[in-house]
Order: C-alpha cells, then sequence, then structure tokens
C-alpha cells in the first residue's frame, strides 16, 4: 500500500533520516520504535504532507487515504459528543449549510414575483440535495449513533458536552473521528499517553478489531505486543524491520548485534594477523612476494561493519540507600474527597521495608492524591499517615515535575545548586550519566525536549540518598532505553517504593506488590502485575 524506499530527511546540517526503507500492507499493525529524536514523527509528518522527504521516494498504491491521531487532542470542549463526532464529516457539513441557506432563501420568496429566481433555487436544491446523497448525508446521523456504543457511549452522552468527559473519553471521541472518515491508514502518536488501564484495554481491543492498516509509535511495550506483528526500528538515521511483535524484536535485535558484533571481531583479528605478516616480509628477500599477494587479497575483502553502539541513554544509579527499620508507612482509617467525590473511604495500608509497590486505579480515583497526602503536601480530612520511627528518607517524584523546572536555568547550574560541594568534574559526571554529554551541559532548560526534561527531573531526584521513593508517572516522556534503564535502577533499589504508572511493563519489572483503588477503597495483591491480572480477570469472568 505504502513503501519508503531511501527516504532522507535534513534540516540545515541536521541529518533526521537517511536511509529510511519499509513498507506497510492493507490490514497491517506496524510499531514504529527508536530512541527520542530518532525520527519516528518526522515520518509521520511525511507520510500526511506536513513535512518533505529531502531524497527518497516515497510510493502510494491507490492513493490510500491517511489519518493522523495526535498526541494533543483536537476536541472543541463546548460541542456535544454528537456535534464533535459529526464534525468529522466535513464536506457534508458544508453541503447541509448550503441547503439550509438555500431552503431559508426558497421560503423568503413570493411565488409570483420571483419566478426565475424561484427556479434556479429549486435547481440549486436539487443539485445540492444529490450531492448531499452521493457524500452520504442521509446516513451520518445512523453511522454516528451506530460508533457510539463501540466507543463505550450511551445514546443519552451523546447530547452531553465533550468537556464533562475525561482525557481517557475525549481520547475516544477523536479516534471516533477518525473511524468516521473511513481512512486506509492510521497514525497513532503514543496513544496511550495519560490514559488508565481500562481505557488502554478497550483501545486494544477496539484497534484489534480494526481491519484497516495502523502504524503505532509507542513507548509502551505491553501495547506493541498485543497490537504489532512487524516492528520498524529506527536508530541514527536507519530502519530495520523485525517480522514479529516488541518482545520478538528485542530478543532477535540482541542476537543479531551479538552475532555481528562476533563475526566483527573474528575479521578483525584474522586483519591483524595478515597485517602483521605483510609488515613482517615486506622486505624479506624470500616472502616479499607472498608479503604483497597477502596486501592485495587484504584490500578486495569484504569487510564486516563494526556494530553500531548503542545510543547514549541515562544510567540510573540511585545513591547508597541509607538502612531504615522494618515499617515505612502506616496509614489508618484514611477518608478524604475532593469536591464532592469521596477518594478513599476509610482505608488502611502498611508499607514494609524493601516492598515495591504499584498503585493502579482509574484515572481520577485519587492514586496522586494518595502520594501527595503521604507527603504532607495535603491534609487528610480524617486519618493518620504515619512514617515509620526509625530513619525513613523519603525522595518525591511528582507526576508533571518535569514541567517545574527553572526554564530560564542551564542543566549543569541546576545540578551545582543542589549540590554545591561537588567540584564540577562530578557534576559532569553525574550528568554524562543522564545523557548530558559536552556542551549539552550548558543548555537552558527552556530549550530542552520533553524526555531531556523529563530526565534531569529523574536525575535531580536521585541526587540525595534515600529509602523510601514515592514516583508518580516517572516513565512519562522517557524513550524505550531510558525505561529499561529505569527499571534496572529500580530491581536494584534496596529501599521501599511505591510508584503510580500507567505503563504495564514497567510495573511488571519493578512491582512485588499491587494496590488497587476501587470504589473508595484499597485492594491489595501480594504478588506481581501478572499475579493482580490473573486475580482480577478471574473475578471478571465469575
Amino acid at each position: 500500500m505504502i513503501r519508503f524506499e531511501g527516504v532522507s530527511k535534513i534540516y540545515s546540517t541536521d541529518v533526521v533520516l537517511k536511509n529510511i526503507n519499509w513498507e506497510i500492507k492493507k490490514g497491517e499493525k506496524i510499531g514504529l520504535v527508536g530512541s527520542n529524536g530518532a525520527g519516528k514523527s518526522t515520518q509521520f509528518k511525511i507520510l500526511i504532507g506536513e513535512e518533505d522527504q529531502t531524497s527518497g521516494t516515497i510510493i502510494k498504491e491507490g492513493n490510500p487515504k491517511i489519518a493522523h491521531l495526535k498526541q494533543e487532542l483536537d476536541c472543541n470542549l463546548n460541542y456535544s459528543v454528537r456535534e464533535e463526532l459529526e464534525s468529522s464529516f466535513k464536506d457534508i457539513k458544508i453541503v447541509a449549510l448550503k441547503l439550509l441557506e438555500i431552503e431559508k432563501k426558497l421560503k423568503s420568496l413570493d411565488i409570483k414575483k420571483h419566478t426565475e429566481e424561484l427556479e434556479i433555487s429549486v435547481n440549486q436544491l436539487a443539485k445540492y440535495q444529490a450531492k448531499y446523497e452521493s457524500l452520504g448525508g442521509y446516513k451520518m446521523q445512523s453511522e454516528v449513533e451506530k460508533i457510539l456504543p463501540q466507543l463505550g457511549f450511551s445514546i443519552e452522552d451523546a447530547d452531553k458536552l465533550v468537556g464533562n468527559f475525561s482525557g481517557g473519553w475525549q481520547m475516544k471521541i477523536a479516534l471516533g473521528k477518525i473511524i468516521l472518515q473511513k481512512p486506509d491508514l492510521l497514525l497513532l502518536d503514543e496513544p496511550t499517553n495519560h490514559l488508565d488501564l481500562d481505557t488502554i484495554f478497550w483501545l486494544e481491543e477496539y484497534l484489534s478489531s480494526l481491519k484497516i492498516a495502523i502504524i503505532i509509535i509507542s513507548h509502551d511495550r505491553y501495547f506493541l505486543d498485543k497490537l504489532c506483528k512487524k516492528i520498524i526500528f529506527v536508530d541514527r538515521g536507519i530502519s530495520e524491520i523485525y517480522n514479529g511483535n516488541y518482545s520478538f524484536f528485542v530478543e532477535q535485535k540482541s542476537l543479531n548485534e551479538e552475532s555481528q558484533n562476533k563475526a566483527f571481531q573474528l575479521q578483525q583479528k584474522e586483519i591483524q594477523i595478515q597485517k602483521k605478516y605483510i609488515d613482517r616480509f615486506r622486505a624479506s628477500a624470500t616472502r616479499s612476494s607472498q608479503a604483497k599477494s597477502r596486501e592485495k587479497q587484504l584490500k578486495k575483502i569484504s569487510k564486516i561493519e563494526a556494530p553500531i553502539s548503542k545510543s547514549k541513554s541515562p544510567v540510573f544509579n540511585f545513591p547508597e540507600c541509607p538502612r531504615s527499620g522494618k515499617l515505612v508507612l502506616n496509614i489508618k482509617n484514611l477518608s478524604h474527597s475532593f469536591e464532592d467525590k469521596i477518594l478513599f473511604l476509610d482505608i488502611n495500608l502498611k508499607i514494609s521495608s524493601g516492598e515495591k509497590i504499584a498503585i493502579l486505579g482509574p484515572n481520577g480515583c485519587g492514586k496522586s492524591t494518595l502520594l501527595k497526602i503521604i507527603m504532607k503536601k495535603l491534609s487528610p480530612e480524617i486519618g493518620e499517615i504515619n512514617l515509620g520511627k526509625h530513619n525513613i528518607i523519603t525522595s518525591y517524584y511528582e507526576q508533571n515535575q518535569a514541567e517545574a523546572l527553572s526554564l530560564e536555568e542551564r542543566v549543569i547550574d541546576l545540578i551545582c545548586n543542589k549540590s554545591p560541594e561537588w567540584s564540577q568534574k562530578k557534576v559532569r559526571t553525574f550528568l554524562g550519566g543522564f545523557g548530558f554529554q559536552n556542551e549539552t551541559v550548558f543548555k537552558y532548560i527552556k530549550q530542552l525536549s520533553g524526555g531531556e526534561k523529563a530526565r534531569l527531573a529523574l536525575a535531580l531526584m536521585i541526587i540525595n540518598p534515600s529509602n523510601f521513593l514515592l514516583l508518580d508517572e516517572p516513565t512519562n516522556h522517557l524513550d524505550l532505553q531510558s525505561k529499561e534503564n529505569l527499571e534496572l535502577a529500580i530491581k536494584n533499589y534496596k529501599g521501599s517504593l511505591l510508584i503510580i504508572s500507567h505503563d504495564r511493563y514497567f510495573i511488571s519489572k519493578v512491582a512485588n506488590r499491587i494496590i488497587e483503588i476501587k470504589d473508595s477503597k484499597l485492594f491489595s495483591y501480594d504478588g506481581n502485575y501478572e499475579y493482580f491480572l490473573e486475580k482480577t480477570q478471574s473475578h471478571k469472568k465469575i
């Protein structure tokens, strides 16, 4: 259906894409992965015509219709759900307005006085009615009402304002608008960002049911595993294709790199042996001819390329963890509400040393509020929240912490001010571990990407030793490699952890206990994420 052949994209002197080759066929679902800045979104922009490639060819067979669901949702909050869905029928809406205009004019005309004008208007009416029918205008309402239950809305919801619904429901509306346009190819850019688990589950099932081709940019590894049967990996402007899901890609990529590295090392060893022989016997009276022969052979050899070293990514190393008492946190009879909604009703929670707990629940259930109460940023209405009595040192990462950084400050100055006792060498080394190297340490924070800000915010949190981490969506804006490195750091962390995350893969790697907030209550599952799924899914089947 669509094929990239040797596509490159250069901005001034910045080479973003230099040799992109891939193809998507009808009905295929492909994951487009790579580090932040690898050129994934650039390829989307080229596909939808926002950017032109510098060189190379893009072949589109059959002029496929392409739709793009962006990270920033395009919804009019003052429209009803029905009006917003109907806005996808732009051509029909234009014709409908013209029909109304003609009908209004006909009502105002005097039949006896304006016969000629009346005839013209009647002909125009017939023309636009035919066009309205050919565009599917008479089916528009039924198509909207057909998709409403597919998106999880009732007929009654259709007349409610878009602004009355949460971000997850607004995403469903935005997706519905696109599906109503009947695209051949759907482009999804981080579609699971800020969605709760129930909405992500719904999205997986809904997209799986669609018969159209889909390309997904996502850092959600579970999501990619569920939907994609092909992965396009982009690194340093070059694309590699893996025919399998994300887990297959990770495994195969590792094997390929290992194989290439072995072949490269063996060849380099052989080349060195031959060079030593040539250098030794080049001037020999008896072996110079042999040396020259080997030199010619060496020049003709098909050299194996050195494996591309992994791009620099943050290395999240927590400071040595101070020892704490066995009891880390004790919550007794906590009740709290927000406006007219009860978030917690007489809940209790104990956390012991070494526990790594993930808090799950729908958006708005109070997950972030609970962390703020623990950190005394909010006062509970009823109940007690007590840290353990023996040396509990907390470290807190708020959900929007990256956005709260001082934009007018330089990266290096931020760390120097936080740790004035550190030498500049130690600061540079520390920042290097987080991907800030050479001149990038002198960047102003306002110049950083979302991923860079997130890494800097994490670095800021990690500086001081702690034994109780409270993390609210720490993987937001991090690329896949950065997430893996954070997972490893948390695995090696000896302290206790309370974490909120919508990244199921991340949770499965770091959590040994799951807390679910549901109907203002806490439900504890003494096991990992897979254990939680097993228990909750079995309950749903009963």
